[in-house]
């Protein structure tokens, strides 16, 4: 079955209302005119209302990270409540700085993904390796483990509201990039697991994006390739070749 692309814009913690304005104004100039294809990009919390107003429809507006817990005594949190209430459709979890930075276990971001799904959210699921576990050779391992804590609590159902986001650890921010080998590699082997662990059906369905260091000039190489389904972009999500990058998937 054909997959329809995802170009996922992930902004992390960067921004003022100035150039968050700047960046909309950049990206409403895009002519988004494949219906094969979503746009998603994921601004700060602060900013998730400013770019959702001033975005065109085409492009919709993600949360970067949910609580594991709802509305309540829970500091510094963003229920799932709360980013429905904003009229978002969309949440990341389990990137690999919340993994590295906070502590988040493969058991808590599958908990939050859950939580995200079961309240009707749909989600961009993060995995990834880092350098010592490739050389180690533990690619499919690391991959395979992660997206076994959230397969273990979740429906063949809920698979339908899943993009999975491959992304290398070692690859981000690095300039770094995994080859066309390595990434269509990568996903045709994570999509086999899926095929034996899930189901056939949901492996030719599910989205596997690629994230590590994709720019203006990797990109159509990249979303060349069979098992690559699109892209969580970071810091090129911030510059004007990101609108290269989403027409690399017409």
């Amino acid at each position: 079955m054909a997959r329809t692309y995802l170009i996922g814009g992930n902004w992390k913690c960067n921004g003022t209302v100035q150039s968050v304005k700047d960046l909309c104004a950049l990206l409403n100039k895009v002519e988004i005119t494949s219906d094969k294809l979503e746009v998603v990009v994921a601004p700060p919390a602060l900013h998730i209302d400013l770019a959702k107003s001033l975005l065109q429809k085409k492009i919709a507006v993600s949360a970067q990270n949910v609580s594991l817990t709802g509305l309540g005594a829970y500091t510094g949190e963003l229920a799932a409540e709360q980013l429905i209430d904003f009229g978002l459709e969309w949440t990341i979890t389990g990137h690999s700085e919340r993994r590295a930075y906070y502590s988040e276990s493969d058991e808590v971001v599958a908990k939050k993904t859950k939580r995200a799904l079961d309240l009707g959210l749909k989600v961009i699921f993060c995995i990834g390796e880092s350098l010592e576990e490739r050389q180690a050779n533990k690619t499919l391992d690391v991959l395979t483990r992660q997206t076994q804590a959230l397969a273990d609590i979740i429906t063949e159902a809920d698979w339908a509201k899943i993009v999975i986001a491959y992304e290398p650890v070692w690859a981000i921010g690095t300039g770094v990039v995994a080859t066309p080998a390595q990434a269509q590699e990568t996903h045709k082997d994570l999509r086999a697991w899926i095929a034996g662990k899930v189901s056939p059906a949901v492996a030719e369905s599910v989205r596997i994006i690629y994230g590590g260091s994709v720019k203006g000039d990797n990109c159509e190489e990249l979303i060349a390739l069979n098992d690559v389904d699109g892209f969580l972009v970071g810091g090129a999500a911030l510059k004007p070749e990101f609108e290269k990058i989403i027409k690399s998937a017409f």
